[in-house]
C-alpha cells in the first residue's frame, strides 16, 4: 500500500512568499523612514523660511512705524492701510507666503490673501503663547482661523502702542504631493519587487528541485528494489551532499541485498549437504542397501550430522540476535585465565586423544572487564578450531598480556596455518578455505564470524596470525579490570 502525503505548500511557493515577504517588508520600512524623515525635513525648512520672513516682515513693520504708521492700532485710512498691506503682498508674491495682522483680540486687522483665512479670531491661548517674545510655530489651522492645514508662524509686534501679532502661513500642500508622489513611486516599486521575487523564486525553485526530483525517482526506484540506482551528486553543497549520502545508502543497501543473496545461497548449501547425507543414510537403512550389521556406524555419521545442524542453526540465531542488538551485555570485571582453564578443561578428552600439548596455562591472573559469557564463548570457538586442526604431538599455546587498559589474549597452535590470501577474509561470514587450518568443510563457517561479532560487543579487537605450515594465532583484546573489584571464584 502506497501512503501519499499532501503538502500544503511546494516549494518554489515557499520561496517566492518569503522573498516577496523579506523585499515588499524592507520596502515598506525603508518607505516609512523615507515619508518620517521628509516630513521631519519640510518641517524644518519651512520653521527656517517662515522666520526669515517673519524678521523681513517684522523689518518692514519697524520702517513703517519709523514713519509714524502704526501698524498694531486698527488703520482707517485707507490710502495708509492698501499701502502697508502692498508691501506685505511683496511677501507672498516672492516667497509663497501669507501675511496677515491680527490685533490684541486676535481679529485680523491687515491680511495679503483672504481665500487663506475664515474670519474666525485667533485663539487667545495661541496670543498668550507669543506674550513673553516666543515666535510660534506649528502645523495646523491655527485654530480655524485658516481654511485647511498650513505651516503658521507667529510673533508678537513691538513699539506699537497696542499689542498686535503678526503671522505667516504657508500651504501644506507640496509636502502631501510629495509624499504622494513618494508612495507611488514605492506601489511601483513594490509590483517590480514582486515581479523580481517570482523570477528569482522560479530560478531557485528550478535549481534546488531539479535534484530533489532525481533523488526522489532514484528513492523511487531503490524502493521498487532496484539496487542500482544512484542519484546525480550536482547542485549546492547541501543538496550534493545529500545525494552522496544517498548513493552512499543505496550502495550500502546494495551490498547488504547481495550479501543477503549470498547468505542465503550459503544457509542452503550448508543445510543441504548434511540433509542430503541423513536422508541417503536413512533411505538406505529402510530399503536394505546398507545392511543391518552397519546401522550403528551410519547412525553414528546421521547423529554427527544432526548435531552439525543443530550448530549451524544456533551459530545463525546467534548471530542475529547479536546483530540487531537484542542481547544486553552483562559486563564486570573477572579473571580473563578461569575462563580459558575452563575451557581447555572441558575438552580435556579431545586433547588427549589427539595427543595435543598445552603450554602457558599456569596459575595466573589476569583481570578483564567483559561480559564471561560472550568471552567464554569466543575462547571455546578459538580453542575448538586449534584442537580440530593441531596435528597429533602438536602444541596449543596460551599468552596473556596486559597493555595500555587493554589485556590482549592469544591463541596458538602448530599446524598448516592459514593461507596468507584467505586471512584478510577468515572473519566473515561463510567464508571457507579448504587449505586453511581454520575453515575445513566440516565447519559451518560462522564460527570466526561469531567471535569477531562478540569481540567488538566487548570493547575489543580480534585478529588472525599464520606461518603457513608452521603456525597459527587469534589474539583479542579486553578492556582491563581492576582486581579489586573482581569476585571471588566460586570454589576457589
Amino acid at each position: 500500500m502506497t501512503v501519499q502525503h499532501k503538502t500544503s505548500k511546494s516549494i518554489g511557493r515557499e520561496i517566492f512568499a518569503s522573498t516577496a515577504l523579506i523585499l515588499l517588508s524592507s520596502l515598506l520600512l525603508m518607505g516609512g523612514v523615507l515619508c518620517a524623515l521628509s516630513m521631519a525635513y519640510f518641517t524644518q525648512e519651512r520653521h527656517s523660511s517662515l522666520t526669515s520672513v517673519l524678521d523681513a516682515a517684522t523689518a518692514l513693520g519697524d520702517r513703517f512705524a519709523a514713519r509714524g504708521q502704526d501698524i498694531t492700532r486698527p488703520i482707517d485710512d485707507e490710502a495708509l492701510r492698501r499701502n502697508i498691506e502692498e508691501g506685505f503682498e511683496l511677501f507672498h508674491t516672492s516667497s509663497d507666503v501669507a501675511v496677515f495682522v491680527a490685533d490684541g483680540a486676535g481679529q485680523v486687522m491687515l491680511r495679503t490673501d483672504n481665500d487663506v483665512l475664515t474670519g474666525a479670531p485667533v485663539p487667545a491661548g495661541i496670543l498668550a503663547r507669543m506674550d513673553g517674545g516666543e515666535d510660534y510655530f506649528e502645523r495646523g489651522t491655527l485654530g480655524d482661523v485658516l481654511g485647511g492645514k498650513y505651516y503658521v508662524a507667529g510673533r508678537q509686534m513691538q513699539g506699537g502702542q497696542a499689542r498686535a501679532y503678526l503671522f505667516v502661513c504657508t500651504s501644506t500642500q507640496s509636502m502631501y504631493q510629495y509624499l504622494a508622489d513618494s508612495i507611488s513611486v514605492i506601489c511601483l516599486s513594490a509590483l517590480c519587487i514582486l515581479l523580481l521575487a517570482l523570477i528569482v523564486s522560479l530560478l531557485l525553485t528550478r535549481k534546488i528541485t531539479a535534484p530533489i526530483e532525481q533523488i526522489s525517482a532514484a528513492a523511487r526506484q531503490l524502493g521498487g528494489g532496484d539496487f542500482t540506482a544512484r542519484a546525480p551528486v550536482d547542485g549546492c553543497e547541501e543538496l550534493a551532499g545529500f545525494a552522496t549520502t544517498f548513493n552512499n545508502m543505496a550502495a550500502r543497501l546494495q551490498t547488504i541485498d547481495n550479501a543477503r543473496g549470498q547468505f542465503m545461497g550459503n544457509i542452503a548449501h550448508e543445510l543441504r549437504t548434511p540433509m542430503t547425507s541423513i536422508k541417503g543414510f536413512i533411505d538406505g537403512m529402510l530399503d536394505d542397501t546398507i545392511p543391518e550389521s552397519e546401522y550403528k556406524h551410519y547412525l553414528t555419521i546421521v547423529s554427527q550430522e544432526t548435531g552439525r545442524l543443530a550448530r549451524l542453526v544456533q551459530n545463525m540465531l546467534d548471530i542475529t540476535k547479536l546483530e540487531s542488538g537484542e542481547y544486553k551485555v552483562q559486563a564486570r570485571t573477572f579473571n580473563v585465565w578461569d575462563t580459558l582453564t575452563d575451557v581447555v578443561l572441558s575438552d580435556e578428552q579431545r586433547i588427549e586423544n589427539g595427543r595435543i600439548d598445552i603450554q602457558g596455562l599456569g596459575p595466573e591472573r589476569e583481570f578483564v572487564y567483559a561480559d564471561p559469557d560472550l568471552v567464554h564463548q569466543v575462547v571455546y570457538n578459538i580453542v575448538d578450531n586449534a584442537i580440530k586442526f593441531t596435528p597429533p604431538d602438536g602444541v596449543i599455546k596460551f599468552q596473556v598480556i596486559h597493555s595500555d587498559g587493554m589485556v590482549y589474549v592469544s591463541v596458538e597452535n602448530t599446524g598448516d596455518g592459514i593461507a596468507p590470501e584467505a586471512l584478510p577474509f577468515v572473519f566473515e561470514r561463510f567464508y571457507k578455505e579448504d587449505r586453511s587450518r581454520g575453515l575445513n568443510t566440516r565447519g559451518s563457517g560462522l564460527g570466526l564470524h561469531i567471535c569477531k561479532v562478540l569481540i567488538n560487543l566487548s570493547g575489543g579487537q580480534i585478529k588472525a596470525e599464520s606461518e603457513p605450515g608452521k603456525w597459527c594465532r587469534f589474539t583479542f583484546s579486553l578492556p582491563a579490570g581492576q582486581p579489586e573489584a573482581a569476585p571471588a571464584r566460586a570454589g576457589k
